[in-house]
Parts: structure tokens; C-alpha cells; sequence
């Protein structure tokens, strides 16, 4: 067995672009990448592979998939072998061992926090647009400093109110586990025993995780309070679900451009990441406040190797981002950075300027990292020999991490064109400080085990890491979004997911299922994939009366208990009963669910539906704003599964007909009747379910 959190890392490390790297060789097209297929004789590159979805797919023969199905298929490895494989590769160390009660127990609890804060983001919001306090104040607040409503809503920003225990009460109001409410840090809890609300009177800012999950909250005082504050901003301790080193501010918000853009921009702040989107700039991320850290450069690194650091011209903070710097370069990151006029930070700047002014200033004054440093401390030594000899030794520093021998090579040319110097000193200089990094790399593989400093998360076992047999399909975190970077996938009933639904290619020949049931089948089991865990609308509840919400999975199980009926196709059934197995375990996700799935077939089922999205034509979609599909579940299930019912109807009063125009039917008067009372019956059933298409033509 491998531990849940260990199968986390890895599925979070694995980058589909590195992985397929190591067997294709791919080249850029647009926001993708492609090359010739693997698994059949490709003469023309047909393989596409996503890095905003972080998945392959052959438009040919139809192999591809997640990181973890590419090397089960390429390696012919199984599922756990093929995580193995993974983990190998990117240094992640596995201790296969039973699950204790303990750590059954953590593993709840971590569930248990992520609900907690999902409901705390949405008590914040509540009180900023359902309180007169929330309204004056804390909306106020965000319009007076300039952001949009739309802005301020896509951010999810909040506001507590200033009451001494507010969230604390409405929680316990709620039913949540006081340990649970704690334990997030929303509430403190003092020596004498009182409880209250750490972010009172404070705007909030959610902190997302990459898939979009909340696990903490950045909450600031506001403007006209700060005076005499000590603490402006004030965040969620760290926790089992949350750490401030593993988090990057609006990457879940950012991803998809920074890919479309292949360049991410890295600012300090909450409102600069607000301030740049306003402008039109959405691929930027801050690392709220804190020094960079290797998991966040891997997260950037993740969509692209190309980041514009931002600073605001504050001497000091340059100074201490050095160190960042050359952690960016060491993991192969092309960085350049940019400098905003001096008493300007992204959020100040942006109000001064409009979005295309904005925009031409960060493409026209971005330099290269060497060019910047040099200048910087070459300003800083003027004449100098002791400070040039160190600037000289900083710089090297920085070179020497470079992992690849080629783009080392550049710098170290254009550096000593920069400095005056022969190319052969900073050369050598360099090779001694890479001499001496291998010798302490060595010396710390030699060390013994209990010397060494605890493994990060991405390298090795947790304390607390919680067992799950494998192989098992991964809910935990990860992305579920079906962003339209390339179509991985396409329409229900082509050609490549004929085989997999158990469909026989080739529609014009006898198949066992009716063509357009299937179809309307599948449209079901793809809203189940995309939506399956969310709350569709809420419903009375017969016995109290009270609303309680229902999920997509119920209603598509619920309508077709109705009528007695189930998923035509076996995956399709089984993905439907596994969803509802799922359904109340905390944190689950049918995108992630099933598009790791441990059964081929059914991720690769999964993958196709959940990253197919729906299109307009130009005409029809010109000058409207179409809702997210998500937005739309209570108007789109009822119509999916209308249609759903109507194909059936519709197969069923077509063999009748046959059955009663067959000859025998006239000697068999018994039979002949029951056959017409059934046909009655089922044409009223479509009369029925015509009406509720309301205007929709009925074929």
C-alpha cells in the first residue's frame, strides 16, 4: 500500500509535459505541445499534449491520458507500478505500510478542515453583500481602492465583522466540530478560555490551492484602522492542510494564462494579484509576503519556465530576494525582472496607469536577472575594489546554479562583457563553486540517516501520511477544471470513444444500443464526470419540509429510480455507483476521481467527457454572456435527462410497432392486446415527456 498524502505528491509532481519528454520529442504549438505518437507508426506529430490540463492525447489512435496512464501504457506497467515509476523519478520517497487508527483519524480530520474553510469562505462573502456592516465597510473598502465588483467576486473576497466571536458562534450555530474550527485558525482560543475570531473586522482574501480548494485565509485591516496596528495583515496558521511554503495567492486563477502566455509574473501582495488582473493581466501569483520557496517555484514551474519577477523599488526587499533569485535559476527557470518606479507597488502603479499603458510598461522594461543584478550592485560598489571583488563572487554564486551548461555558458559570456573581465575568470570561478556544491551534495548522501534534516513533503514521508490501498483511484486536490487550452477528447459516439463505451465502430451496422440513447447517455455521465459532487439546487425535504441540497449524482440517480431504469452501458453504471459511493467522502471530486482512476478505461472515458467543453458559433454567441456551465446544472440536468428518457421511450414505441405489426400477432389476439395497452401507455409517457421540452422540436 502507498500512503494517500505520498500518491498526492506524486500526482502533483508529475508534469505530463516531462514525463512524455522523456520518450517524445515535442514542440511548441500555441498553448500546447506535439509530437509523433508513441503507441502506433506516427508519421505526422498527432500526439498533443496539455499543460494547463496536465494530460496527452493522440488525435490518431486515441492513446493518452494523465501522467501516471502514459507510463502504465508506455511501460506496461500496472497502476501502483506505475506511481512507483513516478515517484523514482522525481525523488519521492515511498513507505509502503498499513494505515493506523491514528492516522485514519488524521486523514478524516484533513477532510474535515477543507469543509470547515469552505464554509467559512462563504460566510465571509455573506457578510460582505448580506450585512449593512458588510456592505458599508468591507465592499466599501475593496470599491475604494478601485476593484471591480466582478473582480471582487471572482476573488471570493470576504469580510468578518467587528463582533468578538461572531464566526465562532454562527460555526457552532452551524454544527461544526469546535476542534475543526480551531484547528484552521478561523478562531482563537486564549488561556482563560474564551474563544474568538482571529480575522474580526478585517477584509479577507480565501487562499486557493491549485485545483481551487480553500486552505487558509489572508485577512487585512483596514485603511482607516491601521493606525497604531501593528499586525496589518493577519493569516491562517499553518496547519495539516495548509502551509504557507507550498501556496502561491491566485495561482488557481492564473494557470490558464500563464500557460496561453507561457510567462508567469510574481508580485508580494493579494491586491497587486487583483490590481494586475483589473489591468488585464492574468498570469501573476504572489507569494503573499513570505521568501520564495522551492515547492512554490515548482508549482510556477509546473506551466512555465519562463518568470518576471516584480519589484516595487524598495532597495531592501531587493536585497533579500536575491536568494530567490538563484533558487528560480538552480531549478531551471528563465528569469527577468522588472522594476516599477520608485514608491510604486503593482496595486499603486495600476492605478495610475490604464491597462495598455500597464501592459507596454512590463513588456518594455523587463532585463534579463544578470543585467539587473550587475547593475544593481555595480551602482552599489562604485569603484569600490573590495565591493566589486564581492559583486564579482555574487554573481558567480548565481551562475553556478544554472543547471544547463548552455544558458550557463551565455551568462557567463555576457557577464564578463558586463564586468570588464576575461571570460575565462568568471569561468573558472564559476566551476569552483560547482566543484564545491557536488562535494557537499556528496557529503550529504554520505551523512548518516538520523543526521539529516527532515525530508520536505515532495521528497519524502510526511509524519502523519495516511496508507490507501493501491491501486485506487485520487481525489485529493489536484485540478478539475475543464479549461479549453486544446480539446482533449471529443464529441460522445466518434470514433475514439466508441471502443471504450463498448460501442461497435461503424454506426451503420447492428448494434445492441440504439445510437441515440447512448448519446444521451453519455451527455449525463459527462455532467456526472464534470459535476457529479456539486449541488445542482436544494430540495424540499418530504418529512420536515426543510430545503436540503441535492447533488448532481442524486438527481441522475434519483430521476432514473423513477422509472425504474439504469445506465444502458456498464461504465457507465459503474461510474455512476462509484460517484455515489464517493459522493459524502470529504473533499471528493468525480473530475479527479475518475480521470485517475485505476481502470484505463475509465479514465480514459473520463478524460475524453471532462475535457470536451461546450462550444457556441460565433453568430449565436455574439454579444451574449453565456453562464458557466456549472451555473446552469438546475436548467441543463432536467433536459439532459428529459432527452435521456425520451430516446428511450422513443426505441421502445418503435419495437412495439414492429412486434405488433408482425403477422403471428393476429392469431395471438392475448398477446396482441397487451402489446397495444403497452403501446398506449408508452405514447403516453412521450406525450408526457414531450411537454416538459417545452419548445424544443421533438424527432
Amino acid at each position: 500500500m502507498i500512503d494517500r498524502q505520498t500518491v498526492d505528491r506524486i500526482l502533483d509532481a508529475a508534469n505530463i509535459v516531462d514525463v512524455v519528454s522523456d520518450f517524445v520529442t515535442l514542440k511548441r504549438a500555441g498553448t500546447n505541445l506535439k509530437g509523433l505518437c508513441p503507441f502506433h507508426d506516427d508519421r505526422t506529430p498527432s500526439f498533443m499534449v496539455s499543460p494547463s490540463k496536465n494530460i496527452c492525447k493522440c488525435f490518431a489512435c486515441g492513446e493518452g491520458g494523465t501522467p501516471v496512464h502514459f507510463i502504465m501504457k508506455h511501460e506496461q506497467l500496472s497502476y501502483p507500478d506505475a506511481l512507483r515509476y513516478l515517484a523514482k523519478k522525481y525523488h519521492i520517497e515511498i513507505k509502503e505500510r498499513e494505515q493506523t487508527e491514528e492516522e485514519k483519524a488524521e486523514q478524516s480530520e484533513r477532510e474535515s478542515l477543507f469543509v470547515v474553510n469552505e464554509w467559512a469562505n462563504e460566510w465571509f462573502q455573506k457578510q460582505m453583500y448580506d450585512t449593512v456592516d458588510g456592505r458599508a465597510v468591507g465592499l466599501a473598502y475593496f470599491r475604494q481602492r478601485g476593484f471591480r465588483d466582478d473582480l471582487i467576486k471572482k476573488f471570493q473576497l470576504g469580510f468578518c465583522p467587528d463582533k468578538y466571536d461572531a464566526q465562532w458562534q454562527a460555526a457552532k450555530a452551524e454544527g461544526y466540530n469546535e476542534d475543526y474550527v480551531l484547528k484552521t485558525g478561523l478562531c482563537i482560543r486564549n488561556e482563560q478560555g474564551k474563544t474568538y475570531d482571529r480575522f474580526r473586522n478585517r477584509v479577507i482574501f480565501p487562499i486557493h490551492t491549485i485545483s481551487g480548494k480553500v486552505v487558509g485565509f489572508g485577512g487585512r485591516v483596514l485603511d482607516s484602522r491601521t493606525k497604531g496596528v501593528s499586525i496589518k495583515y493577519q493569516n491562517s496558521p499553518e496547519s495539516s492542510i495548509y502551509s504557507k511554503k507550498r501556496e502561491l495567492y491566485g495561482l488557481f486563477f492564473a494557470k490558464k494564462a500563464i500557460v496561453k502566455e507561457d510567462l508567469c509574473y510574481l508580485v508580494e501582495g493579494y491586491t497587486d494579484v487583483m490590481a494586475m488582473h483589473q489591468q488585464g493581466v492574468e498570469n501573476v501569483v504572489a507569494s503573499s509576503g513570505t521568501a520564495l520557496t522551492h515547492e512554490q517555484i515548482r508549482l510556477i514551474h509546473r506551466f512555465t519556465e519562463n518568470i518576471t519577477v516584480i519589484y516595487d523599488g524598495d532597495a531592501a526587499g531587493i536585497k533579500a530576494s536575491q536568494r530567490g533569485i538563484d533558487m528560480l535559476l538552480a531549478e531551471g527557470m528563465t528569469v527577468r525582472l522588472l522594476l516599477l518606479p520608485d514608491g510604486d507597488d503593482p496595486d499603486s502603479f495600476a492605478r495610475k496607469h490604464t491597462a495598455t499603458e500597464y501592459q507596454e510598461y512590463l513588456k518594455e522594461h523587463q532585463v534579463d536577472f544578470i543585467r539587473f543584478k550587475t547593475d544593481l550592485l555595480l551602482n552599489e560598489a562604485k569603484g569600490d575594489p573590495i565591493k566589486l571583488s564581492r559583486l564579482v563572487n555574487n554573481i558567480v554564486d548565481s551562475l553556478a546554479v544554472i543547471p544547463d551548461e548552455i544558458t550557463r555558458t551565455f551568462y557567463i559570456k555576457e557577464t564578463s562583457q558586463m564586468l570588464s573581465l576575461e571570460e575565462r575568470i568568471i569561468t573558472t570561478a564559476v566551476v569552483k563553486v560547482r566543484k564545491k556544491m557536488r562535494e557537499e551534495k556528496q557529503r550529504e548522501k554520505e551523512r548518516p540517516t538520523n543526521e539529516r534534516p527532515t525530508p520536505s513533503p515532495e521528497g519524502g514521508e510526511e509524519a502523519g501520511a495516511q496508507p490507501v490501498d493501491i491501486p485506487v483511484p485520487d481525489y485529493q486536490g489536484g485540478d478539475a477544471d475543464a479549461e479549453p487550452a486544446i480539446e482533449i477528447g471529443s464529441l460522445p459516439l466518434r470514433g475514439d470513444l466508441e471502443g471504450s463505451l463498448g460501442v461497435p465502430a461503424g454506426r451503420g451496422g447492428s448494434s445492441s444500443f440504439d445510437e441515440k440513447i447512448v448519446q444521451a447517455e453519455v451527455l449525463l455521465v459527462q455532467q456526472l464526470i464534470r459535476h457529479g459532487e456539486k449541488v445542482m439546487c436544494d430540495v424540499e425535504d418530504e418529512e420536515t419540509g426543510e430545503p436540503h441540497p441535492l447533488k448532481v449524482a442524486e438527481f441522475i440517480s434519483f430521476s432514473l429510480e423513477q422509472d425504474a431504469l439504469h445506465m444502458i452501458l456498464p461504465i457507465h453504471q459503474r461510474i455512476l455507483q462509484e460517484a455515489l459511493t464517493h459522493l459524502d467522502d470529504e473533499g471528493f471530486q468525480c473530475t479527479r476521481y475518475f480521470e485517475n482512476h485505476s481502470d484505463n478505461d475509465v479514465a480514459t472515458l473520463a478524460i475524453s467527457l471532462a475535457h470536451d467543453p461546450e462550444t457556441l458559433s460565433k453568430v449565436h454567441s455574439k454579444g451574449l454572456t453565456i453562464p458557466p456551465e456549472e451555473e446552469r446544472l438546475a436548467e441543463l440536468l432536467p433536459h439532459l435527462m428529459t432527452d435521456y428518457k425520451l430516446a428511450i421511450v422513443k426505441k421502445t414505441l418503435s419495437g412495439l410497432r414492429l412486434q405488433i405489426a408482425d403477422p403471428a400477432m393476429k392469431v395471438n389476439k392475448e398477446r396482441f392486446n397487451l402489446l397495444m395497452q403497452e403501446f398506449l401507455n408508452t405514447s403516453r409517457s412521450l406525450q408526457e415527456l414531450s411537454k416538459q421540452c417545452g419548445d424544443r422540436v421533438i424527432s
